[in-house]
């Protein structure tokens, strides 16, 4: 992941960042859009206008850009707060 597509992350808005968190917290459009109260389209939406914004190809590179931003991705007491580790363990809390 190059440092430009990271620092794109910075004109994420808030909702994006929060939905990009959930998705990488392993949580499925459904449950996304249950979470937040919007639907699934919504998120699908939220979604390709990250894409756009960080040229991210597919969902494996969104994950890769979630992982490689800063820590206010996350929402605060989720399980990947609790458990990420700084070395890039990219793997869910167990």
């Amino acid at each position: 992941m190059d440092s430009e597509t990271i620092a794109s992350g910075d004109s994420l808005s808030d909702r994006e960042r929060q939905v990009l968190g959930l998705l990488a917290e392993g949580y499925t459009y459904q449950s996304i859009a249950q979470r937040m109260q919007i639907s699934p389209h919504t998120v699908d939406t939220y979604l390709r206008r990250i894409r756009g914004k960080t040229g991210a190809r597919d969902r494996a590179h969104l994950l890769r850009l979630a992982i490689a931003l800063d820590d206010s991705l996350w929402p605060v007491g989720s399980e990947w707060t609790a458990g990420r580790v700084d070395a890039g363990f990219a793997g869910r809390p167990s």
